[in-house]
């Protein structure tokens, strides 16, 4: 599973490499919710990965142990191969507890979840074998941001297959993960969480793509 993947990012820093974490730490542009315990986001627990132990039940809680990064880019994509045997968490697209798009992994399934303000739901679901996996998310800036029905960008979550093809589960709006609509002014920040357990990170892929 280690071989899966075109490119891998450090977790350290931005350089391509074959082990991401190997003890390097976390750089400062992998931002977390107000403080981040060092029982709670370790890289000694599994030789070369990140794991990080939940505290908050969801990407709802205030407390929810979660490490990414700002997105950078108005079209990018963003990779991450995660070990869920002994938990559940996934890959987030997040602006604040209200809103957040997420592809959850736990044993056997994968899930989309939306929570857009009061309202939360999972909106599509698919099995995958047991073992570590390749969640995924594309963001494609919105050709045309005169029209008042779309938003400024789509949010595609899913996973990725063993030869590299995105299998996408849902394609979600994503104005209501925007400023003008969700207020605040920190912005959207891409990374990985833990809702129950210990969540694994092997790796974490981010990348502009053409707009």
């Amino acid at each position: 599973p280690r071989g899966r993947g075109r490119r891998r990012r450090h977790l350290a820093d931005d350089r391509p490499a074959v082990h991401p974490v190997d003890g390097h730490g976390l750089a400062p542009h992998w931002v977390s919710l107000r403080h981040r315990p060092p029982e709670v986001c370790t890289t000694g627990e599994r030789p070369g990965w990140l794991t990080l132990r939940a505290r908050g039940a969801s990407l709802d809680a205030t407390d929810v142990t979660f490490v990414g990064r700002r997105q950078q880019h108005l079209s990018c994509r963003a990779r991450v191969l995660v070990d869920v045997a002994e938990g559940d968490g996934g890959l987030a697209v997040r602006l604040d507890e209200r809103h957040h798009y997420a592809v959850e992994a736990t044993s056997g399934e994968v899930r989309v979840r939306a929570r857009i303000g009061p309202l939360g739901t999972v909106v599509a679901t698919r099995p995958v074998p047991p073992g570590p996996v390749v969640l995924r998310v594309e963001v494609a800036a919105s050709r045309d941001l005169t029209d008042p029905r779309t938003g400024p960008d789509t949010v595609k979550l899913g996973v990725e297959e063993p030869d590299g093809t995105f299998a996408a589960l849902a394609s979600l709006d994503g104005r209501y993960l925007s400023t003008e609509v969700a207020g605040g002014f920190t912005g959207r920040v891409l990374g990985v969480y833990a809702a129950t357990g210990s969540l694994h990170v092997d790796w974490f892929d981010y990348e502009p793509l053409d707009g």
